[in-house]
């Protein structure tokens, strides 16, 4: 479909994508072979590191953030940690991101940063209420207090709690964390919410529709106008001049991002970019859909993986993440 066509559909009514088999023998194998790279602690591993450039810097680890992505993969298809064809693979992982919860609420494994923590915590907050296991509820609890108390003067996130400098990648998945957590039943202060809302919203550049990585002002990308729009859908924010010319940008954007290389952020901007696209709804999340699931149909290996710089299994867990969306298992990927 052109860039045409899907502006044209910006507006459109709500139509639900009909299940494709191809998707679902895809999302099957992808989620096959997470369950055999699963470690005996209930880790997966990647490299833990720094994404520089178009590369990602780091050491190999068991990875609390790609556990956790994993986990809410298997749970997107259905499982839990006491039923479904995975529940084992999601229980063994719910430990591993347990036992890696520090006393002041950071979860953190072999210097893992902000990133993995909210990931973690957005998969405590989905899976809080499939479980009665106390032990939940108060990592869930001390992880939002991290992030609360994590949040700087500019009311964003950056890699580590106590910087002063905010960037749009974390504080989406901070932003995504919390609403999972108060969907949840977890106290989260109004004041964080609007405080993150006004820093994105700051963060929007009306030249061209985008969102800037940092302010005052930097570079405007694809994945960081999806991450803009999901943390300003997931903190509430619905209406807004931000809203539609986000959308534009990233309809604009997607010829020069389509068939990207396999990187850290190419995943990270589908993550986001099926969920901005989910939010609007109608023909243009129909067609985004069509268009992101059939991309990584083609990408996927024989071995049923996906390919990335941080590792084979944080690329197969966001692939199959962004073909599941239309499930709508997870409360978080609901409207």
């Amino acid at each position: 479909m052109s860039t045409l066509c899907i502006l044209a559909v910006l507006c459109a009514g709500d139509a639900a994508a009909p299940r494709d088999a191809r998707i679902d023998a895809a999302v099957g194998r992808g989620l096959r072979f997470l369950a055999r790279t699963q470690e005996p602690d209930g880790a997966w591993a990647a490299i833990i590191g720094r994404k520089v450039l178009r590369s990602y810097e780091g050491e190999p680890g068991h990875h609390v953030g790609v556990t956790a992505l994993a986990c809410l993969s298997f749970m997107a298809g259905g499982s839990t940690p006491d039923r479904g064809p995975y529940g084992e693979n999601v229980r063994r992982g719910l430990e591993f991101v347990l036992t890696s919860t520090l006393e002041n609420g950071f979860i953190s494994a072999q210097n893992s940063r902000m990133y993995s923590h909210a990931f973690a915590t957005l998969f405590l907050a989905e899976v809080h209420g499939t479980t009665r296991d106390p032990r939940v509820r108060d990592a869930l609890q001390k992880a939002v207090g991290l992030i609360v108390s994590a949040q700087n003067a500019q009311g964003g996130w950056r890699y580590l709690p106590g910087v002063p400098d905010s960037d749009m990648c974390v504080t989406v998945c901070q932003v995504q964390a919390l609403r999972g957590a108060r969907n949840a039943g977890i106290y989260v202060p109004k004041d964080t919410i609007d405080r993150a809302i006004e820093y994105v919203r700051k963060s929007w550049d009306p030249r061209t529709g985008g969102f800037f990585y940092q302010l005052p002002q930097s570079r405007v990308s694809f994945q960081l106008t999806a991450a803009g729009l999901t943390a300003l859908y997931g903190a509430g924010y619905y209406e807004g001049p931000e809203i539609d010319s986000g959308l534009r940008f990233l309809v604009r954007e997607w010829p020069i991002y389509y068939r990207a290389p396999q990187t850290f952020d190419f995943y990270y901007g589908h993550y986001y970019g099926i969920q901005a696209a989910f939010q609007r709804g109608g023909s243009f999340f129909s067609e985004w859909h069509r268009r992101i699931a059939g991309e990584l149909l083609e990408l996927q290996r024989p071995d049923g993986a996906w390919s990335d710089y941080v590792g084979v299994n944080y690329a197969t867990a966001m692939a199959t993440l962004i073909m599941q969306i239309p499930y709508q298992y997870l409360p978080i990927f609901e409207r």
